[in-house]
């Protein structure tokens, strides 16, 4: 299902490889067939964006698009003019095939850093997704598993709202941080929406969610969220009802990051409450999901709860007043420190479970933020030793 649960929306898939390369497909194109094309966008703040980043988000301006082509792969990041322009060719080949102007055709792209696409091969795959274009539940699941790259699994989500649906795809694995995260993202619904609403809605939703995970600290060049509009369902929604909707998508989606982190064996909640205001909480919580000595000793089993008051404690006064005197800390519900100082015997905690909490109380405020992360292991070490070469 995922992109093509909402009606008014296709997907097909290809192989865009050079002869004698991968067998796994690495593109898909996304075709809005309307009567809306409602299309906005959250980009990565990456001073280095690639192309397709800025392509797409020039194009977006105006709140339209009817189609997008995602690859894998190859990012098309720090390629220059020529890199764009490959950007430009594909928007190109697409829109000829589907009667749009390139300008309406988005462009994403996941991948190594540094390399300029295989045109030709991109150019060829355009033309097989088109071929293999359908709105059926296998287009939208084979849609899901081609935008993949380090990930073990297709990651989507689909939903229903009053007399409409909301379908979604998202890739990411590694070079995941807190401020969007690093993923191909495309949310697609049949909802009557126009580009101020949807643009408010996603914005809100990003928030919320992929702004509040964490893999390995790692910004990337590519991340892109895409929400597309159909308008296909005649229903113009609730705006508090789609709000909540496009929320819980978002969150489900960056949680399944979460769950697939490169060679993560536990998935870490951390929440921080107790808060002068929202502010405050999610810059200690973002401080201590950044923390690769506390990802380290969670995937020993070791419920070090000294990392986690160190790394609270970089967190400026200006930015999060509290008395390091007053601060608890739980893990698994096991009150470590307190006042401070430790409390309970750590030897308490059971850390097998796949799932940790990690709870840090600042006895402030009524402030509540929560950030998810993963714990660092050898396998993300071999993966990301192995990655280019």
């Amino acid at each position: 299902m995922s992109v093509t649960y909402a009606a008014g929306f296709q997907a097909g898939t290809a192989k865009a490889h050079r002869p004698g390369g991968s067998d796994r497909k690495n593109l898909t194109m996304v075709v809005n067939r309307g009567p809306m094309d409602t299309a906005v966008g959250v980009f990565t703040p990456n001073r280095f964006r690639a192309a397709p980043v800025i392509w797409t988000e020039r194009i977006l301006a105006d709140g339209h698009a009817g189609a997008v082509v995602i690859n894998s792969g190859n990012a098309n990041a720090c390629t220059g003019p020529e890199g764009l322009e490959q950007t430009r060719s594909t928007a190109v080949r697409a829109g000829g095939l589907l009667g749009l102007e390139p300008e309406r055709v988005a462009v994403c792209s996941t991948g190594i850093i540094g390399h300029l696409l295989r045109l030709d091969a991109i150019l060829s795959g355009v033309d097989q997704a088109h071929a293999d274009l359908d709105g059926g539940d296998r287009a939208g699941a084979e849609a899901a598993k081609a935008i993949l790259t380090t990930d073990t699994t297709s990651k989507t989500v689909t939903l229903d709202g009053s007399g409409y649906r909301l379908g979604g795809m998202v890739k990411g694995s590694g070079m995941i941080a807190p401020q969007l995260a690093t993923m191909i993202c495309l949310i697609t619904t049949d909802a009557v929406l126009d580009p101020a609403q949807a643009r408010a809605a996603l914005g809100q939703a990003c928030g919320t969610s992929f702004n509040r995970i964490d893999v390995d600290g790692c910004m990337s060049t590519n991340d892109t969220v895409l929400l597309m509009a159909s308008g296909a369902s005649g229903a113009s929604p609730d705006p508090e009802e789609f709000q909540a909707l496009l929320d819980r998508a978002c969150s489900d989606l960056a949680r399944q990051i979460i769950g697939d982190g490169e060679g993560a064996h536990h998935q870490i909640r951390i929440r921080v409450q107790g808060a002068e205001d929202q502010d405050a909480a999610l810059a200690c919580a973002r401080a201590v999901a950044g923390s690769n000595l506390l990802k380290c000793a969670v995937a020993g089993n070791d419920p070090n709860w000294g990392r986690v008051v160190s790394s609270l404690g970089t967190v400026p006064e200006s930015v999060a007043a509290y008395d390091p005197a007053r601060v608890s800390v739980d893990f698994n519900g096991v009150r470590v420190c307190d006042g401070g100082r430790p409390n309970l015997d750590p030897d308490l905690v059971d850390l097998q479970p796949a799932e940790v909490h990690i709870d840090i109380d600042l006895h402030q405020g009524a402030a509540r933020a929560d950030v998810w992360t993963d714990d660092l292991t050898h396998d993300y070490v071999t993966i990301n030793a192995d990655y280019s070469s």
